[in-house]
């Protein structure tokens, strides 16, 4: 059932108050996918975490109040990899991302042979459905370009949450940054380290504009201000922070 997926693939979701999808999302994964898979509740105060809790199908890695995005990433990649897991697949949870391309991750993984395959919204093979918010689409272009001038990685998305990543290559890049911009400083890193990345077309899916980023995330320019930071930052560290495993607070 889990097609191109070996045994060794592990799927991490993080979620944060999303009640209203998480059973319904990992219904449908576990159509797709029979192996293991880590969710990661990052202090929700709804019933997400009792909704996971009850469920014997997957792992459930709990913060007692909320970390970030990138905070629940790095304590599932450390779960993942504690499991043994050789691929790791992250997807959000709020419907954005289609389960049946779980097992196309792991068949483009091997196919184009690089260390992380990198879902894109906006190659002209994506499907869509809702309409982008403006403002996201002209951030996301313009981060991505910048990302392109310094690796030349020809990225159309440096923002898509569903990616396959290389265990091994995975344990290369350190990651300390515990909000939204956590992306930005494991693009640079991943650079730094040598990592190469391929993309594959998935869905566009915006069903919900009321979405925040929190704190003053939401206005488009402090937004950016806050992306480039913590790009810059790592960008300019003296030599890539590997250290051989995954950096995590969970």
């Amino acid at each position: 059932m889990s097609g191109g997926c070996s045994d060794a693939t592990c799927v991490v979701m993080p979620v944060y108050n999303e009640e209203a999808t998480v059973a319904g999302v990992i219904d449908a994964v576990r159509m797709r996918f029979d192996g293991q898979v880590v969710v990661v509740d990052d202090g929700s105060t709804d019933g997400t975490a009792s909704l996971v809790a009850a469920r014997h199908d997957v792992m459930l890695v709990s913060h007692g109040q909320n970390r970030g995005y990138g905070a629940s990433l790095r304590s599932g990649f450390a779960t993942a990899l504690c499991l043994g897991a050789e691929t790791i697949i992250t997807m959000d949870c709020d419907g954005q991302h289609e389960p049946r391309h779980i097992t196309e991750f792991c068949t483009e993984l091997t196919r184009c042979g690089a260390d992380i395959v990198s879902g894109s919204r906006y190659l002209p093979a994506s499907g869509s459905a809702g309409v982008v918010p403006p403002d996201r689409r002209v951030v996301n272009t313009r981060i991505t370009g910048l990302i392109n001038e310094v690796t030349g990685w020809g990225l159309t998305d440096a923002f898509c949450g569903f990616k396959a990543y290389r265990a091994a290559a995975l344990r290369r890049v350190q990651i300390d940054e515990t909000g939204y911009a956590m992306p930005l400083e494991f693009w640079a890193r991943a650079w730094k380290a040598g990592l190469t990345v391929c993309e594959m077309p998935v869905e566009r899916i915006y069903m919900d504009h009321d979405r925040s980023f929190g704190h003053d995330l939401d206005d488009p320019a402090r937004r950016t201000a806050y992306y480039l930071q913590v790009w810059e930052r790592a960008l300019g560290e003296a030599a890539p922070a590997a250290n051989g495993e995954v950096n995590s607070d969970g």
